[in-house]
């Protein structure tokens, strides 16, 4: 039996923080509660107006299931009870958790995982103009690994203001469905002589079977076109990795399943997030052991984090302590 409880928690972020779909300056996030009167599992998710998602209508997917998980509903029947999403996302995390707690070991151990490590982890530089991304990069050029939100008009400019800022930085670039085939077909080689690594889902997940037929002269990864497993088909041939995200995959289940199917496909493994906080990230730590892009910076994004939240140094970000999950 679990007792449920779920409610809205807002973060101020540090700065504003903007992609090609918009800006905000705050995190909006669900996070759901289930006790069994003695421990207690947590899970957090944010609800993404790209999928049709809302604050209201992820409270209300997860309330549905009030009566089932009081009468014992567990983390493998939810997988049927909810389709992929943040909902789910956050009720599967916190079942995990709950579970750890009741048998007294970690969530790594539950899945068969090895014990986790520090990751080193991308930082990112929202969308601006190009006099401000090059700010933003110098004040982060120490920072191993850029991630740079691009969105159209003006990103050759953007990026070699941010290659100024940062002349050693490792980038990667995040169109955020901005572009269009023929920003693609201008940008793409110009990325390779500014020593960009990767470009994430530069056309519309609706409208990038182009990808499959031109050249790609840099690793293309699939962000909003790669959710679940029934995702993999569609992007065999147009992407070389994928992004796999907790509140995308609809949990820590799910997203296990998909990075072992996506690896034995050939496709190369991203993991990220949105923007939240540590207890959105734990979980997805343990899904981005050795990935070759680790890209869980939500919390260093955020003015105030959680207490305790994940600690982020010259290593990476460190998998979390009992008292946050798992």
């Amino acid at each position: 039996m679990s007792i449920l409880t779920v409610q809205e928690v807002r973060f101020a972020l540090a700065e504003r923080f903007a992609i090609s779909r918009g800006a905000r300056c705050e995190a909006r996030v669900v996070t759901v509660s289930l006790s069994d009167g003695t421990h207690a599992g947590r899970g957090e998710c944010v609800p993404y107006a790209r999928y049709g998602e809302s604050v209201a209508s992820v409270i209300a997917q997860v309330e549905s299931l009030r009566t089932a998980l009081a009468a014992g509903l567990d983390r493998h029947a939810l997988q049927t009870r909810l389709p992929a999403g943040a909902a789910r996302n956050a009720l599967d995390c916190a079942l995990w958790d709950l579970e750890a707690k009741q048998r007294g070991m970690p969530v790594w151990a539950l899945a068969g995982l090895a014990p986790p490590q520090a990751q080193m982890c991308a930082y990112t530089l929202s969308l601006d103009t190009p006099a401000a991304m090059r700010e933003k990069a110098a004040r982060h050029a120490e920072r191993p690994l850029l991630k740079v939100k691009l969105g159209g008009a003006g990103d050759l400019e953007r990026l070699r203001a941010v290659r100024q800022g940062a002349p050693q930085a490792r980038i990667i670039v995040d169109a955020n469905e901005g572009w269009d085939l023929s920003t693609y077909r201008q940008l793409a080689p110009m990325l390779g002589e500014l020593g960009i690594e990767m470009v994430e889902q530069p056309l519309p997940a609706d409208d990038d079977a182009a990808l499959a037929e031109i050249p790609r002269p840099l690793p293309v990864c699939a962000d909003e076109a790669c959710h679940d497993r029934g995702s993999l088909a569609s992007l065999q041939g147009r992407y070389d990795m994928i992004n796999i995200k907790l509140d995308k995959s609809g949990g820590l289940t799910e997203a296990l399943a998909l990075r072992e199917l996506a690896s034995a496909a050939g496709l190369r493994i991203m993991v990220g997030c949105m923007v939240a906080s540590s207890l959105a990230m734990a979980p997805a730590l343990l899904v981005a052991q050795g990935a070759e892009i680790v890209d869980l910076d939500g919390p260093l994004l955020l003015a105030r984090d959680r207490d305790p939240g994940l600690r982020y140094d010259a290593a990476g970000v460190h998998p979390a302590a009992p008292a946050l999950w798992g």
